[in-house]
């Protein structure tokens, strides 16, 4: 069996064709009921990150520390190429560290396998993506509905045309991606995101593919329905205009982390 993330934020499995994808269990509100009394909704201690070479091992991340409390917005900086996406898949638990832990809403990352870490992340983790990351043979609809069917709500399509309408989309629910302008696409995702009421929002460059215009929209739009609902937010940019709405800001840099 092969693996991917997807675009509800589990992680599918391939065999045969056939994607499976595992439904949420008490250990998500377990977790999320963990973090709130800590105070934290994520927590990083010394966590690394090396690969091996032919000349040796590579460091990616090295001794990062870094903690996000519920509702916080921390935006991580850095050029291209300096390990942000990279830190990004350890923080979700879409990756594992070499060293180091990553506590995700209550939950010891390193103490979970690939199908809990997945369970964890349903229904309380959203995920906005740089090329959005939707289902191709899934209408809009359908694609905000997903993350509520794997919770088992009776009530998906009623709660999934409602965040489309909050997006500004509800007249195209019954279009496919391909049929979507960028903007479209991405407010789409943002409607998946959120659909489930998410302590936890990781968002990956979500304005890399959209003209400067419809960044912005898509931008107030995100942050806007972050606060209408009190996520934290973990925003992975270069841009430092985006970086600067946000509560907080580190940069990334020689696979490490300071203070901007």
């Amino acid at each position: 069996m092969s693996t991917r993330a997807d675009a509800a934020g589990s992680l599918v499995g391939v065999t045969d064709g056939a994607a499976i994808v595992d439904k949420p269990s008490a250990l998500a509100s377990s977790a999320a009921s963990s973090a709130s009394a800590s105070g934290g909704v994520l927590l990083v201690r010394d966590v690394g990150k090396s690969v091996s070479g032919p000349e040796g091992d590579l460091v990616i991340l090295s001794s990062l520390n870094m903690r996000v409390s519920p509702g916080e917005a921390l935006a991580i900086v850095g050029p291209s190429g300096s390990g942000k996406s990279t830190l990004l898949g350890l923080l979700a638990g879409l990756d594992t560290p070499t060293s180091g832990e990553v506590e995700l809403l209550g939950q010891s990352l390193s103490t979970l396998d690939e199908d809990q870490r997945a369970r964890l992340r349903a229904g309380d983790v959203g995920f906005v993506f740089q090329n959005f990351q939707l289902l191709p043979g899934l209408t809009a609809l359908e694609n905000v509905m997903l993350p509520l069917e794997l919770a088992g709500a009776a009530d998906a399509p009623s709660r999934a045309r409602n965040m489309l309408a909050e997006v500004g989309l509800d007249h195209r629910a019954g279009h496919q991606p391909l049929q979507l302008s960028g903007g479209e696409q991405q407010r789409v995702a943002l409607a998946r995101a959120f659909v489930s009421q998410p302590a936890i929002l990781f968002a990956d460059e979500p304005t890399g593919n959209l003209d400067g215009e419809t960044g912005r929209r898509v931008i107030d739009l995100m942050f806007s329905l972050r606060e209408s609902r009190g996520a934290a937010l973990v925003l992975v940019t270069h841009d430092e205009r985006l970086a600067a709405r946000c509560d907080r800001r580190l940069v990334m840099g020689d696979g490490k982390l300071t203070t901007g």
